[in-house]
């Protein structure tokens, strides 16, 4: 071991992590700090990586999203050299600080409607991908969210599957919680939002719905061309529109084409859509893609030589889902096959589809359960929570579609539920990913967590 590796192992862990909680101070807002840092500890430095002792998943994977980059360049700073950077989910802490630890988490969730998934925070503006298809809307999102209610209202993006929409609008939200994590914010899909009318319309519990929606800071629907054809739903949003604009509530929309090119939509709702500024997001083009998957690959902590990442870009003029599905099978197969990464490696994978590895039910099981954030025995327990319904559903189809089991197999690995069961959640999830984006995404990228 040289001098230098012999000098940092023998650093005082608890030491070097005040100094770089130090650098961390300087960059980031006092709250986030209290919030994500000070729950941490460095307890062990070898001579390559750092590990950080964190009080839960929860933690783990807010640290690992929003400052990994920015705790690696404060260690580097500290310690002189680059240093990776692990996580160690530390249960005895996880006891010790329990209620403080539900407080900072409850404290997260605040800004969001209690019934509505709280905003993912992988997708923010810092790591969007800016190119010559998409500036015009970065531009508009940065704006927003510098003076949401004021600058753009309401801000329409619209393009194909997969340019960005989404994470544009999510990426808003988040840079508006970050300085402000008090404001209220619902982001919903076109079909939750029809879902939440058609049931307070059953349960005579519109007075819920409207207060809900309309009291709002700030709302966020994903894929409103869904509207077409929705007479009631349609006639609900156009009152939650003028409500919430009347209060200078910030509106972003999403859609997969301009409000006049969606049928059966009321005029006076697209002439609403119309009142802000609308935005084509466009595929994104060569230079573009070559800088996403260079980005996706320093996520995930990855290199592939210049020629390689540019031969996948040529080879794929597409959205951006697909492109980096392309990246994670063939990063995938080049580990599986152990084969170097160059461009005559991965050329008989560019225009092939790339069969799936050898999966373990098993370990497709354990993915979910991460990704969803629940442990197994509630995944195939007999509890018929409504936050357990999709995971599950998604999980008998990835079973049975990805690794072709039958249903009586997969039932059985789901606690010994029925054909029947297991035919209808498979089925309603083939649905879904044709119709709700937002479950086509969470398929997508429970699949590449076990790809």
């Amino acid at each position: 071991m040289d001098k230098l590796s012999t000098k940092i192992l023998s650093v005082d862990p608890e030491a070097s992590w005040q100094k770089i909680l130090d650098i961390v101070k300087v960059e980031v807002s006092e709250s986030n700090f209290n919030l994500w840092f000070k729950s941490a500890e460095l307890t062990e430095i070898t001579d390559t990586k750092l590990t950080l002792s964190v009080p839960s998943a929860f933690f783990f994977e807010q640290l690992k999203i929003r400052y990994l980059p920015l705790l690696m360049k404060a260690a580097k700073e500290v310690l002189g050299k680059e240093f990776l950077i692990d996580f160690r989910v530390d249960p005895s802490k996880a006891v010790k600080k329990k209620t403080k630890i539900k407080e900072e988490e409850d404290m997260f969730s605040m800004p969001q409607v209690s019934t509505l998934p709280r905003l993912n925070p992988k997708f923010t503006l810092a790591n969007f991908v800016v190119g010559l298809s998409n500036n015009v809307a970065y531009a508009a999102a940065q704006a927003v969210a510098q003076n949401p209610g004021n600058a753009y209202n309401p801000l329409f993006f619209y393009g194909g599957t997969g340019v960005g929409k989404t994470h544009l609008m999510l990426g808003i939200g988040n840079a508006i919680l970050a300085k402000k994590p008090e404001t209220k914010i619902i982001y919903c899909s076109s079909e939750k939002f029809m879902n939440d009318y058609v049931d307070a319309i059953k349960t005579n519990k519109m007075g819920d719905l409207r207060n809900k929606y309309r009291s709002t800071d700030i709302l966020l629907v994903d894929d409103i061309q869904f509207f077409s054809g929705r007479e009631g739903t349609q006639e609900e949003f156009f009152h939650t529109f003028n409500e919430l604009q009347t209060k200078n509530s910030q509106i972003i929309l999403t859609s997969d084409r301009p409000p006049n090119d969606i049928a059966k939509i009321e005029e006076r709702l697209k002439s609403r859509f119309q009142g802000g500024l609308m935005i084509d997001i466009q595929t994104p083009d060569y230079d573009t893609r070559v800088a996403i998957l260079q980005a996706k690959c320093q996520e995930k902590g990855e290199t592939l030589p210049e020629d390689v990442i540019k031969a996948i870009a040529s080879s794929f003029e597409t959205n951006i889902r697909e492109l980096e599905g392309k990246l994670v099978q063939i990063l995938q197969t080049l580990k599986t096959q152990n084969l170097p990464p160059s461009v005559e490696n991965i050329s008989r994978f560019i225009n092939t589809p790339i069969k799936t590895v050898s999966l373990d039910p098993k370990k497709i099981l354990t993915a979910i359960c991460g990704y969803f954030h629940l442990n197994l025995k509630d995944l195939s327990g007999p509890k018929r929570q409504k936050g357990l319904v999709l995971p599950r559903h998604i999980a008998m189809y990835i079973l049975t579609e990805e690794l072709s089991l039958t249903v009586e197999k997969t039932g059985g690995l789901l606690g010994g539920r029925d054909h029947t069961t297991v035919m209808h959640g498979r089925d309603r999830i083939k649905k879904l990913i044709n119709t709700d984006r937002e479950v086509q995404k969470m398929v997508i990228e429970v699949k590449q967590t076990f790809l």
